[in-house]
């Protein structure tokens, strides 16, 4: 940050000072912490970007600033101190705030009275307290369908949604604030793919409805800068239940199931002529698998063949030369989510087919190792997302809605796996459509988010 500030550097001050927010309980465990100016620290923390899972990581920092030169810098604590919110801490976090050696300086006996008095703030006060956080990628929703609450009628949605901000209410509780982007146009959709391309949105295929008729093969695209949508050309063939990457400037389409029949073939669209165009086949019929771009390769996990049954095949597919199958996942698994993150490919949720050849709900989850060719068992969720959505957040991953196979509920949830805890948070509902939508980050204009 000084670097960047002493050589008006400011593209290095941004990513210096977003590293900062987003990563501020690794930061403020460094020995260059404590050498932050205040304004410098008070800016951080009051600033709507600051990433923190608890409340008392922000008090924590705070103390180690203020006693690395406490003689200085006790006359600033109240300010600091300020920017805490006590409210949404634990009883058990609140314990470890009291107990802390910055209070036996008299000179904090009235600031620790007014702490208290916040930590114990009546219920009706903590409605509206919160500590948000607004990611610049927006997590979107698009399209998808859902249940009435009496289970008598399902209804497909064309809705465009947006987490706004990440809040962290009283406790572990977290929530989204969600948005209304807008809708697509034409059909509503679901059990169709988007793909994001040069800060646009691309949505293709699909279905408008239940029956075999019902499939979509055309093809949108969304500058939400302009609030823009134009249709693009067709793909050669409907499909959904398939999957879309972006590799080398262009789009894959890959598998998926026209019905009654899953799918084999592979279109590639080119942005530049707008055309689509098929590309070398699957070496088998695939739906609702997952693929992935990772390190310029497509991994494909997973899906139903022409039997029905789930797979557990993971294998890296080559438009040119076709694909090559790797080891195998420990659970099969079809219409499951799967996410790269750092040097690894996590899959989660979906179905499985048990031994009677009946479909059930697969909670287990596991990551892939690209580089060891292996598979490793991560912590299992507690309520099924099948056909969910699903991003990587700033090195988190998100689950969002789905369904319940076994009682054909609505998972009206977002979940997110935290790789350093090695666990998942519950961080709130869908807004609306729930179950076979698709997700995706997006940059957004600033006057949506105000």
């Amino acid at each position: 940050v000084s670097f960047a500030e002493a050589f008006e550097m400011p593209h290095l001050l941004e990513a210096a000072e977003d590293y900062i927010l987003q990563h501020f309980q690794e930061v403020a465990r460094t020995s260059k912490f404590t050498d932050l100016p205040a304004r410098q620290l008070l800016k951080y923390l009051n600033s709507k970007s600051l990433c923190v899972s608890s409340e008392l990581i922000v008090f924590n920092a705070v103390v180690s600033w203020i006693t690395a030169k406490s003689n200085i810098r006790l006359k600033l604590a109240r300010e600091l101190v300020r920017t805490v919110h006590f409210p949404l801490m634990t009883f058990k976090e609140f314990k470890e705030v009291q107990s802390q050696t910055l209070w036996c300086d008299h000179s904090l006996a009235g600031l620790f009275g007014e702490v208290l008095e916040d930590f114990c703030s009546s219920e009706s006060a903590l409605q509206h307290r919160c500590r948000s956080y607004s990611p610049k990628e927006c997590l979107v929703l698009i399209g998808g369908d859902q249940i009435s609450e009496d289970l008598s009628s399902r209804s497909v949605s064309r809705e465009l949604w947006f987490g706004n901000s990440l809040r962290n209410l009283t406790g572990i509780k977290k929530t989204v604030e969600w948005r209304k982007l807008g809708e697509m146009p034409e059909s509503e959709r679901f059990s169709h793919e988007v793909a994001v391309m040069n800060k646009q949105l691309y949505v293709f295929g699909g279905k408008k409805y239940y029956g075999i008729g019902d499939g979509l093969n055309s093809v949108f695209r969304f500058d939400p800068h302009q609030n823009h949508w134009e249709s693009l050309s067709k793909m050669q063939e409907k499909r959904s239940l398939f999957s879309a990457v972006v590799l080398d400037g262009k789009i894959y389409a890959i598998g998926g199931l026209r019905e009654p029949d899953h799918m084999d073939s592979v279109e590639c669209y080119c942005p530049t002529t707008n055309v689509w165009s098929f590309t070398r086949r699957l070496d088998l019929p695939l739906s609702g698998h997952v693929a992935k771009v990772f390190k310029e390769q497509i991994f494909v996990s997973g899906g139903q063949n022409n039997d029905c049954s789930c797979l557990s095949s993971m294998f890296v597919y080559r438009p040119e030369t076709g694909s090559t199958f790797l080891a195998n996942m420990s659970k099969p698994r079809a219409r499951h989510c799967m996410e790269v993150l750092g040097e690894g490919i996590y899959v989660a949720g979906g179905l499985t087919t048990k031994d009677d050849g009946s479909l059930s709900n697969q909670l287990a989850c596991e990551v892939y190792s690209p580089a060891a060719n292996s598979w490793t068992a991560f912590a299992s969720l507690s309520v099924p997302h099948v056909g969910a959505g699903s991003v990587i957040l700033e090195g988190r991953l998100y689950l969002l809605g789905g369904y319940s196979q076994e009682d054909h509920s609505d998972t009206k949830m977002v979940h997110r796996f935290d790789t350093a805890m090695q666990k998942w948070e519950n961080i709130g509902r869908t807004p609306g459509p729930n179950n076979d939508l698709r997700a995706c980050l997006l940059t957004l204009p600033q006057h949506l988010r105000a």
